[in-house]
């Protein structure tokens, strides 16, 4: 019976992953509304919600993260996205286990957030946090129907330089779709579509959402953001359905999904009065 002890403990000790590095703000939100935020014993410099998380050590960017830190750490497990497949494999190499995850559409964004669970043993409170952005997409739909909504990403104030919009790529353009309408930029094919005055105009979107988390930062005004689009012969600037949203979350595939969601039901709701 001590024998068989042992042996469940050192079965236990072997599965529990109580040093953990998150290599993406997306990955470090997940494991804090988890529960297990306490456990990352490192992440990276734009993990930075939970403010808890800025406390936590540093490896470097999502881009340079810092292999020699990350390995002096000692991480019983590093968690990052599909595209540091070569850094997962130099990591495995000092012996160190990594488990990659996609966040590009719906279905990745809630299918890391149940692995990452099974990696914490928090299954419930994947399914919890799971079922919320299901009921947080259903609420968007049929609100308004056949609209042509542009998501622009950034903080242009001027539209005839780049502005970076949102493709049919990213989660983004599903949500556009689920709620019963269409991306403006319909236009298919990888990458990050970057667009001039001449393409915004062409979209001629009936909706334009500025997604600007960091317009505080730069000292901007959601008036200044939105006068650009004003100024465009587009039907959005006649019907004034220009919208900015200026939070943190905006643009990142974690559990605040949730919360983006109910913002674009609210853009929506606006537009239905208008």
């Amino acid at each position: 019976m001590k024998h068989f002890l042992f042996f469940f403990l050192f079965v236990i000790n072997l599965n529990a992953y109580d040093r953990i590095i998150a290599l993406s703000p997306s990955i470090n939100e997940i494991i804090y509304a988890l529960g297990d935020g306490d456990k990352i014993v490192a992440n990276t410099t734009f993990c930075n919600y939970p403010k808890d998380s800025k406390n936590k050590t540093k490896v470097g960017g999502y881009f340079d993260p810092n292999l020699e830190k990350i390995v002096s750490l000692k991480p019983d497990i590093v968690l990052m996205q599909k595209s540091s497949t070569k850094l997962s494999k130099q990591l495995n190499r000092f012996g160190i286990k990594t488990q990659l995850f996609s966040l590009q559409s719906l279905d990745d964004i809630k299918t890391t957030i149940s692995k990452i669970a099974v990696v914490l043993e928090r299954q419930s409170d994947a399914r919890a946090i799971v079922e919320k952005i299901d009921k947080a997409i259903q609420d968007t739909q049929n609100i308004v129907k056949n609209k042509k909504i542009l998501i622009a990403i950034g903080h242009p104030i001027k539209l005839d330089r780049r502005v970076f919009v949102v493709g049919d790529n990213l989660y983004m353009d599903e949500i556009i779709s689920l709620s019963g309408n269409q991306n403006a930029f319909s236009k298919k094919g990888g990458g990050q579509p970057v667009l001039n005055m001449e393409n915004i105009i062409a979209t001629n979107a009936d909706i334009v959402i500025v997604l600007a988390p960091y317009m505080a930062k730069k000292n901007l005004t959601k008036k200044q953001l939105i006068n650009p689009w004003l100024d465009l012969p587009i039907n959005a600037a006649k019907t004034k359905t220009i919208y900015i949203l200026d939070k943190e979350y905006a643009g990142i595939a974690s559990h605040r999904l949730e919360y983006f969601l109910k913002d674009f039901r609210e853009f929506l709701e606006d537009v239905k009065t208008r």
